[in-house]
């Protein structure tokens, strides 16, 4: 089966996967998020190494066990062919209400069928006040077309 658009990638079609991938990862639904990854998928996600679909979708439901409130936004930073590199923030709260701004990369690698083969992400948390949340929208969903990007929003 094939994930359109596929390699190689227009901006136009590099566009079109991050915006799919915002919106899976901001739906919070781990096995809708893996369908984007080969069934071998391979990630390295801060300090953890995850090989195949299941353990990604097991992190995935760890992961949005404990990142409550999750709201994410992905900006292009470049790509080529058959890769895309991204930047990216999201907010969480853990349960004790505290809330925390992750900055990252990522780094797709895709395979002919429009895949992610493989998932590179470096991220880093920053502990911030209810006051501090810049994204503001009913979730889990997609963030709206009018809520503003990254750059916009100076992250």
């Amino acid at each position: 089966m094939t994930r359109y658009p596929v390699p190689p990638f227009s901006y136009d079609d590099v566009a079109q996967k991050v915006c799919m991938a915002e919106n899976a990862w901001n739906g919070r639904d781990p096995t809708k998020v893996t369908l984007g990854y080969t069934p071998d998928t391979m990630w390295r996600n801060r300090s953890e190494f995850l090989k195949g679909s299941a353990e990604v979708e097991a992190f995935l439901f760890k992961k949005w066990a404990i990142e409550n409130g999750y709201q994410l936004i992905k900006e292009i930073w470049t790509h080529g062919d058959a890769k895309i590199a991204v930047r990216f923030c999201y907010k969480y709260h853990d349960a004790s209400g505290q809330w925390f701004r992750a900055y990252g990369n990522e780094n797709w690698l895709f395979d002919a069928d429009g895949y992610v083969a493989k998932r590179h992400a470096s991220i880093n948390d920053l502990l911030i006040l209810d006051a501090e949340r810049l994204f503001h929208w009913d979730a889990p969903g997609p963030r709206p077309d009018e809520h503003p990007g990254l750059t916009a929003l100076g992250l």
